[in-house]
């Protein structure tokens, strides 16, 4: 909410005035600023009396000048609060509001100077750090943005008993904060404003589910905070949880329909749960509003990818790197296109940045592996190695991927999931047959086979759903296997049903089955045939070597920390073969497995052995699934919007030397990864 001024600030009275005849209406004065941010008209009434005694009062003329502002005559205003503010050098609420008006007249640079000359004669002063993070997204100036929004998360923290918390939160002592956070609540475990900062050091330590829960708890103490609501909707967003996140940031968005980050996070929302329509509009609204920001561009550039807009996902991403050379994520994403090719001009400025000394680690990250994809282009393959390795490590660092606690998971899910286990809850779970499951790693061809089963009439793609994981997380899979095994047939079944509703939003066109390509699902297969037995379950296979170095030279927006290393690469592919073997054996019959080369070799036989697992009649459509102009999601977008090409089936090995790490963990599954060679068995047709 913008602070109104205030007759309290001894720097606003000026020099010249005195207690004499200003006493007897200074309640007066205190009254008209209360007016402003309710009824600035009686304010501007009050003010013109008051200086009608006293013509140069200062508070009196500041009082005018921002109900001016807010009756919508900006230029008035600023006649008044140019000279007030220059006879007043000290007087942040002036500057503050001068700040305003200009921002009103659209004279953003001179905002801009304003509002720093009123956060430096009071840096407390929250509402004109958060006005003048506004006016430097406006000009693109992404770090000075988020340090004046930095300062105003900090100039929002009033209790005396947590000012040191957020002096440690913005300097980065995220540690530290949550260490005297957690005392702080110890002995008041109701106080909404440390639950919110706390929420805040966990978050900013990849803790979202935790932040998640602390937000939650904020928000029933105080249901009006607005902050704690964004970030609560922003958490919700990071954590995939679309219906949530949506319904969070709408309830802000509808009453501030106008506010940057409102529109931002909601376009990212509605892009979540598959609204791409809504999503670009509001993407080109805030354009309109913002084309220097270099973010907003890259975040258009991803939803017009998402929908096949090819071209225009190619200007949208040089835009952004016009607007910010230094931005990694911007040529990332437009080396993610794999279908897009670098410059010899475009290569030598991303070698430029890199030889900054002070590139942020994100970006630089980024610039490594778009550097070697253009490289790779031009077959430079020693080059483009070293790029995609040094990306690599710099992600890897940041990441707590424990290669053993798989393993060890691996295990678990044997030792449980037995065939006397599922024989003894034969008949549990969900009866809805509409799900269709495709499962495996990474870069293995879920994609092309989504692809393919969308273009049939009777199958909806919709992307990779977090919805297994978050219903593994509430029964405590797998990291307590009793919770699972104490599950009744209604437990099962309501998990079943819980999924089938979450996942109804992404439903769009009505078809009777949809389809969830989240890879990593092969983990939970165990727990998918409890809830719903009579869904399909697809497993994308590719050869070891070509799957796993495709996947360590992708970046990743999320997950897959697996991925960034050799070495952690080859024991998962070796963990995932090993955990399929396991249901091969114990539910013959229940997984089809579609390997990536033969789909290459004899691209129709494929799609009619996969047709028919399914129960579905062949459809001349899927063998031209390229034509489909649905929207894709993942990093495969434009190349499964092309016909089947054979080329990179084998270009890992034009990178065999430096992969001894890889061949050394698969072990023998480099010569066995195929698995279970045998028909799938007796499978029901759908809808019978």
């Amino acid at each position: 909410m913008e602070e109104c001024p205030t007759p309290s600030d001894k720097s606003e009275r000026g020099p010249g005035t005195t207690p004499g005849p200003s006493l007897s209406y200074t309640p007066t004065i205190e009254q008209a600023s209360a007016l402003l941010a309710t009824d600035p008209a009686a304010a501007l009434r009050q003010a013109v009396a008051i200086l009608t005694l006293t013509p140069q009062d200062p508070r009196a003329i500041l009082i005018v000048g921002s109900a001016q502002r807010r009756l919508g005559d900006p230029t008035a205003a600023r006649a008044l609060l140019v000279p007030l503010a220059m006879a007043h050098p000290g007087a942040a609420h002036t500057h503050y509001e001068l700040g305003l008006t200009l921002a009103a007249l659209g004279e953003t640079n001179s905002a801009i100077a304003a509002l720093r000359h009123a956060v430096s004669r009071k840096p407390d002063l929250a509402e004109a750090w958060r006005v003048l993070g506004d006016q430097l997204f406006q000009v693109g100036d992404t770090k000075g943005t988020d340090a004046a929004f930095a300062e105003h998360a900090r100039a929002l923290v009033t209790d005396p008993a947590l000012k040191g918390v957020a002096d440690a939160l913005f300097h980065g002592r995220l540690a530290e904060a949550e260490q005297r956070l957690r005392a702080h609540l110890t002995q008041d475990p109701s106080n909404a404003e440390a639950l919110r900062l706390l929420a805040d050091a966990v978050a900013r330590q990849g803790r979202d589910g935790e932040a998640e829960t602390l937000l939650a708890r904020c928000l029933a103490l105080d249901p009006s905070h607005d902050g704690a609501r964004f970030s609560y909707a922003t958490v919700l967003f990071r954590l995939q949880k679309a219906v949530e996140a949506v319904v969070q940031i709408e309830s802000l968005f509808v009453r501030n329909p106008q506010d940057p980050a409102y529109r931002n996070l909601m376009a990212a929302c509605l892009a979540l749960v598959g609204d791409y329509e809504r999503a670009i509009k509001l993407y080109e609204g805030l354009l309109a509003d913002y084309g220097r920001q270099p973010k907003i561009w890259l975040n258009y550039g991803h939803a017009l990818r998402t929908i096949g807009r090819y071209q225009d996902t190619v200007a949208a991403f040089r835009r952004c790197i016009d607007l910010a050379p230094g931005l990694g994520e911007a040529y990332w994403s437009l080396a993610n296109l794999k279908t897009a090719s670098f410059s010899p001009a475009e290569q030598a400025a991303m070698a430029a940045q890199l030889e900054r000394s002070d590139l942020a680690g994100e970006d630089r990250l980024h610039l490594h592996y778009a550097l070697g994809k253009a490289l790779e282009d031009r077959g430079d393959h020693a080059a483009a190695f070293q790029h995609y390795a040094r990306g690599a490590q710099l992600r890897r660092v940041e990441l707590n991927y424990d290669a053993d606690e798989m393993t060890a998971s691996v295990r678990r899910s044997k030792a449980l999931f037995t065939r006397a286990f599922f024989e003894a809850r034969a008949g549990s779970g969900s009866p809805s047959n509409e799900p269709i499951f495709i499962v495996g790693l990474p870069r293995s061809g879920s994609t092309l086979i989504e692809q393919i089963l969308a273009c049939h009439s009777s199958v909806e793609g919709t992307m990779e759903l977090p919805d297994i994981s978050f219903a593994a997380t509430r029964i405590g899979w797998p990291g307590r296997p009793a919770m699972l095994t104490d599950c009744s047939a209604a437990d099962l079944a309501a998990l079943g049903e819980t999924f089938l509703e979450r996942t109804r939003i992404h439903r769009k066109l009505g078809r009777p089955f949809f389809i969830d390509k989240m890879p990593n699902n092969f983990r939970h297969i165990g727990l998918i045939r409890l809830i719903l037995p009579n869904a399909r379950i697809i497993d994308a296979r590719r050869h070891p070597m070509g799957s796993c170095f495709s996947a360590f030279k992708q970046h990743f927006a999320r997950g897959h920390a697996f991925s960034y290393s050799l070495t952690d690469l080859g024991r998962y592919y070796r963990d995932y073969v090993e955990l399929m073997a396991h249901f091969d054996q114990v539910l013959p019959g229940c997984i089809h497995r579609v390997i990536y080369e033969d789909m290459v070799a004899d691209t129709e036989s494929e799609i009619r052995r996969l047709l028919d697992y399914c129960g579905l009649p062949f459809e001349e459509g899927c063998l031209k699934f390229y034509e489909n102009d649905r929207a894709v999601r993942t990093v495969s977008s434009e190349q499964v919007r092309r016909p089947i090409f054979r080329d990179g089936l084998d270009q890992w090995r034009n990178y065999e030397p430096w992969l001894g790490p890889l061949k050394e963990a698969l072990g023998p599954t480099l010569e066995h990864w195929r698995g279970c060679s045998a028909q799938p068995v007796a499978n029901p047709k759908y809808g019978s």
